[in-house]
């Protein structure tokens, strides 16, 4: 078995991602046991405080999705309790998991990120939303894509291609948060970049270029096998490539992350890169990034999350 001891997988929680999230979870517990880690999976329930404080693990990997997986909720916990972990601290978490934060932080880098607007759903009640919705077209232009500011998964998410379309589209997105994240289109490449440190550093492993069959990056196209196509590498040219790995890690280093990130970018067609958003704990199932990314660096899944939690206990 590894010099790690026990560690702890923590999956599942109470968000909208938790199905997402126990698959993240299982294929992490399942490398990582075929790395002769010694493993337990746990949910965020009540169980979860008095367990680790009757066997206290040696690090912990979050492999939570949205909700306090993400906004530095249960990362506190975890510190409360005295477990390293696997990830950004709670106020790194709490900046990259509010998409309109993380943006600001990222442009006052020098980053590309598109044009866009975050309104709370007060603001269409008080204000009146056609009023309001007319004004967005107005300055930002079309066509749009509306997601909540907090979350992931792509759930509430669309793309507006005309006027008609904008209220119908904030009705979903407030359905899975208050606040909205309107944002000019920006046509091109959908590429993810997922960032890892080992303790020497933030490195990028290779671009991965998302091509969903109905041109949209949903939930569904996200999770169900054979519905997006990918490419590990992404089809990009050099320059393009090196443009969108320096981003990631600049991205990963602006919101002062650590350990493993993903930046999620559009590539134009002269090359250039956007920043849509980043995620502190990507998805680990068998259709996620991160693990392709990984494959394309020829890395093995088992020992990059051994050697992450290694950091994290090193920490500890």
């Amino acid at each position: 078995m590894s010099d790690l001891g026990h560690v702890l997988v923590l999956a599942g929680g109470l968000s909208y991602e938790r199905e997402v999230s126990i698959r993240s979870g299982r294929r992490v517990a399942d490398v990582l046991r075929a790395a002769g880690v010694d493993v337990e999976t746990r949910d965020t329930d009540a169980s979860l405080v008095p367990a680790v404080l009757a066997d206290p693990p040696n690090a912990a990997f979050v492999t939570l999705h949205g909700g306090a997986g993400e906004d530095g909720a249960i990362r506190s916990v975890l510190e409360l309790l005295g477990v390293p972990y696997v990830g950004a601290t709670p106020d790194a978490c709490r900046v990259a998991f509010d998409k309109p934060t993380a943006k600001a932080v990222v442009r006052s880098w020098g980053l590309n990120t598109p044009d866009s607007i975050s309104l709370p759903k007060e603001t269409f009640h008080d204000l009146g939303a056609t009023a309001v919705l007319a004004r967005i077209v107005e300055n930002l232009g079309l066509p749009l894509f509306v997601k909540p500011s907090r979350g992931g998964s792509a759930l509430g998410a669309s793309i507006v291609r005309s006027a008609d379309e904008l209220p119908a589209a904030m009705v979903g997105c407030f359905a899975y948060g208050d606040t909205a994240l309107i944002e000019k289109y920006i046509t091109g490449v959908e590429v993810a970049v997922s960032v890892v440190d080992l303790g020497d550093g933030p490195i990028a492993l290779p671009p991965v270029e998302i091509v969903p069959d109905e041109g949209v990056y949903d939930y569904a196209a996200r999770y169900t096998a054979g519905h997006t196509e990918f490419f590990a590498p992404a089809r990009l040219s050099e320059e393009a490539t090196q443009a969108c790995t320096a981003m990631a890690v600049a991205a990963h280093t602006a919101l002062g992350l650590r350990d493993v990130s993903r930046t999620d970018l559009i590539v134009d067609a002269a090359g250039r890169p956007y920043f849509l958003e980043v995620n502190v704990a990507p998805g680990m199932t068998e259709t996620s990034l991160l693990p392709m990314a990984a494959e394309a660096a020829g890395r093995d899944l088992g020992a990059l999350c051994k050697g992450l939690l290694e950091v994290a206990a090193r920490r500890g």
